[in-house]
């Protein structure tokens, strides 16, 4: 079993009068062959951390939270694993106004967009069973369910493949906190012109590319 853990990171708001609004909106995928030694990653980073460290977290890391520190440390551990990760980006300028007004349908293709590039490159193997874990962004089941369809339907279409498809919190499986580093060092790079956590992982990344 193979293993595909997605995140993003930024928002897909429009108004860029709003300065909370992010200028890019990062899509990235971790792929694993085991689950095992990247939870460890998690354990150990907890294991470090003081007991108020450990309560104000509630379980689970959070990049955009973290300390500098520790979010070097998850980095620099995930560096020494077996691991690849790809990505896409948006200049949300560049987003088609039909795109910016139906947002559910703008992800969903962006992730249809990643995971067709993961299976034209060949980056998992093709031979064996995949399952796609995507970290859980939306509260409406209706939306999650057509996002699972959808995704699982462009797959089964396009390169004749089966695939698992699932949407699960952070707390649930914990390699989707790591992820959510890796995504969040990604869009780091882009929004504010900071690689120096990036850099930290740069040899595991396979491909970091523009949609538009």
């Amino acid at each position: 079993m193979a293993y595909i853990f997605l995140d993003e990171s930024g928002d897909l708001g429009f108004n860029f009068r709003n300065k909370k609004t992010s200028k890019y909106f990062v899509i990235a995928c971790l792929f694993v062959k085991e689950e095992r030694p990247i939870e460890k990653i998690t354990r150990k980073i907890f294991s470090g951390f003081t007991k108020m460290e450990i309560k104000n977290h509630g379980g689970t890391l959070h990049a955009y939270k973290e300390k500098p520190a520790t979010r070097q440390k998850v980095l620099n551990l995930l560096n020494k694993k077996d691991v690849s990760i790809i990505s896409i980006y948006l200049n949300k300028a560049k987003v088609y106004t039909k795109l910016q007004d139906e947002k559910h349908v703008l992800y969903n293709y962006v992730a249809n967009i990643l995971l067709d590039r993961i299976y034209t490159k060949k980056l998992i193997p093709l031979d064996e069973p995949i399952s796609l874990v995507a970290s859980r962004r939306e509260t409406n089941k209706f939306l999650n369910k057509n996002f699972c369809n959808y995704l699982s339907d462009q797959v089964s279409g396009n390169h004749k493949l089966k695939i698992a498809i699932e949407i699960r919190t952070p707390q649930e499986r914990k390699c989707l906190q790591i992820v959510d580093c890796v995504c969040w060092s990604l869009f780091r790079k882009r929004e504010h012109g900071d690689e120096s956590y990036v850099n930290l992982i740069k040899s595991k990344i396979i491909e970091e590319s523009s949609l538009f």
